[in-house]
């Protein structure tokens, strides 16, 4: 279902809120310049005016240059590429402002999440990123794990008892079968952590909308997928994961 949702999402809606959020800085800082200028022309500083206005035109400049990329790289063109690594640095500046107008949209946080992501994932794609299973790093969260399960895998996933209760059990099979490192992470410290210490190439977190859009902003540039995990509890308890889903998403980015 939540996949589903996911594959169904608008990737667009997100360079648009993108773009309506950068519009409406830039639109509110020249005003701001606006009415003070009559102020520092009396006090003859009226060029302070001026350079505010050439700097902050540069900056908006710069910043629709970053809103092109991502349609480009939607769009499989290679145009401002110098840009892509600091793209997220403009979306993490920019994010607060992209989830308010969703709100005054009547657009949730998460569905603008999901956009995100699924535009991320999208651009993966059709970067055509492909690491070796080896340099894959597979991500879940500890609620993947059942609740009730007395058995601690965060600092060691062999002592899982593969019950296939939950799919923890499942994914450790996955990942012996094809080669690449999983980890279960209790959040994005633990999971910085351990991307850290294994050093991959590439990242797959499995994770809801807000704890997926904060990971794979965070491990940049380190390309990061997403899959979004299953809540027929309600968040963070007994969750799970669409395990073909997993598979297949994998397999496109390993040779």
């Amino acid at each position: 279902m939540y996949n589903d949702i996911l594959k169904n999402t608008k990737k667009r809606l997100f360079i648009k809120l993108a773009a309506i959020s950068l519009f409406s800085i830039m639109f509110l800082t020249y005003l701001i310049i606006w009415l003070c200028y009559p102020r520092l022309i009396v006090l003859d500083l009226a060029f302070i005016a001026q350079l505010a206005f050439t700097f902050v035109s540069i900056v908006f400049i710069f910043c629709c240059l970053f809103i092109l990329n991502m349609i480009f790289n939607i769009a499989n063109i290679k145009a401002f590429s110098f840009l892509d690594k600091y793209i997220f640095n403009f979306i993490n500046f920019l994010f607060p402002i992209i989830i308010l107008w969703g709100k005054i949209f009547g657009i949730g946080r998460r569905e603008t999440e999901r956009s995100f992501i699924a535009l991320n994932n999208y651009i993966l794609t059709h970067k055509n990123i492909k690491v070796e299973a080896k340099d894959l790093l597979v991500i879940s969260p500890h609620c993947l794990q059942l609740a009730t399960c007395p058995h601690k895998i965060t600092h060691d996933i062999n002592n899982c008892k593969h019950c296939n209760q939950c799919t923890i059990g499942p994914l450790i099979d996955m990942a012996n079968r094809m080669g690449f490192h999983f980890r279960v992470a209790t959040g994005g410290t633990l999971a910085r952590k351990i991307a850290k210490e294994l050093r991959p190439k590439m990242l797959l977190a499995i994770a809801c909308e807000r704890d997926l859009t904060s990971g794979i902003q965070d491990v940049y540039p380190l390309p990061s997928a997403g899959v979004l995990n299953i809540r027929p509890n309600g968040p963070c308890y007994n969750t799970t994961v669409d395990l073909e889903l997993v598979e297949q998403t994998i397999k496109q980015f390993i040779k």
